[in-house]
């Protein structure tokens, strides 16, 4: 795996510092909603800081906007930032995708990105499987360093691939099932078990140490608000969804959980939104928290299942990237880390 060098070992006393930072959050009335991201960011900007950087230049991607949308503009995130680290020499870019240049990784824009800028550092893990100008391009052109939050979620998601602690249990779920495949058997390659649960169980073929739910929780397609029932997983009556795990496959969940030394979690077992059918993915959010293994959660919704428990604090690594975090788990390089140099 490309280990690339690390912002610690970089000289920004008196230089001007670009960092791409993975603002991306959730606003809601003009405000942010959820400063997690903003959070991870502070100990690379405050390393910068500390060490005398002359200026902090943040840049970040926030939604999908088509062209300049003041709906996405990152002046909520500027005020929150602030708020939580009010230092004159930070300046935060406005939106990277109101310039149609971002995305195309075009050369001109990564140049007025990294006009003016002595060095380049990435600290967003959740988008660096994007080749984009602020990701790749700018790396091009600057010397380039990984940030800290870039540098942890590499060591720990790496660390699945090269020597896990056994029993090695992952476990899978969501509704993307197609994002998943790779990463299904990737890691089928080095768990000694993977657990699936969500849409994914009814799509995946019984292989070796892929454990299928046995039983679960069923509405009807036509009628989902109408009665639940639990059905075994392989009896699905006509016409019905398995919307959730079944409480014997939870068990059977918790106990390899619990036997586990490693714990990678990514997807829930259900239509967690639904409190009816949300049991499957607090069971295994609880296992989770209460096994006596190293810990890796991703993916929002089981990040949102630990947050929602209030065990967050009980878990080791909690992933901030979930698109970036499968495809390093699949084995593909990702782009905004190959462009900075290894170490």
């Amino acid at each position: 795996m490309h280990r690339p060098r690390s912002v610690r070992d970089a000289d920004v006393s008196g230089k001007r510092v670009l960092v791409r930072v993975d603002f991306n959050v959730p606003l809601e009335d003009g405000r942010v909603a959820d400063d997690t991201r903003i959070r991870a960011a502070l100990p690379t900007i405050r390393l910068l800081l500390e060490r005398d950087a002359a200026d902090v230049v943040l840049m970040s991607h926030l939604g999908r906007p088509k062209g300049e949308d003041p709906a996405f503009s990152m002046e909520p995130v500027r005020r929150r930032l602030r708020e939580l680290l009010d230092d004159e020499r930070i300046r935060l870019l406005e939106n990277t995708r109101f310039h149609p240049g971002e995305t195309k990784n075009d050369p001109q824009f990564a140049r007025e990105l990294a006009d003016d800028c002595d060095l380049y550092v990435n600290d967003a893990f959740g988008a660096a499987h994007r080749a984009h100008a602020s990701t790749v391009g700018v790396a091009q052109i600057l010397p380039a360093y990984a940030g800290l939050l870039l540098e942890r979620e590499l060591q720990e998601l790496g660390a699945l691939f090269e020597d896990p602690a056994r029993p090695f249990v992952a476990v899978l779920g969501g509704a993307k099932v197609e994002d998943k495949i790779g990463v299904l058997e990737s890691l089928s390659e080095r768990a000694d078990s993977v657990l699936v649960g969500g849409k994914m169980a009814e799509e995946v073929e019984p292989a070796k140490k892929v454990v299928l739910p046995v039983d679960v929780v069923a509405a009807s397609a036509f009628e989902p608000d109408a009665d639940a029932k639990i059905v075994p997983a392989d009896e699905l009556p006509q016409g019905w969804l398995g919307l959730d795990i079944g409480p014997e496959t939870r068990a059977a969940f918790a106990e390899r959980i619990s036997a586990a030394k490693t714990v990678f979690w990514n997807g829930p077992m259900g239509v967690f939104e639904w409190p009816r059918f949300a049991a499957g993915t607090k069971a295994v959010a609880e296992a989770v928290a209460s096994a006596g293994a190293h810990t890796v959660v991703g993916g929002g919704d089981s990040v949102r299942a630990i947050e929602e428990l209030g065990v967050a604090d009980q878990i080791d690594w909690i992933s901030t990237g979930g698109g970036a975090a499968l495809e390093l788990l699949e084995g593909k390089e990702l782009p905004g880390v190959a462009a900075i140099p290894e170490e």
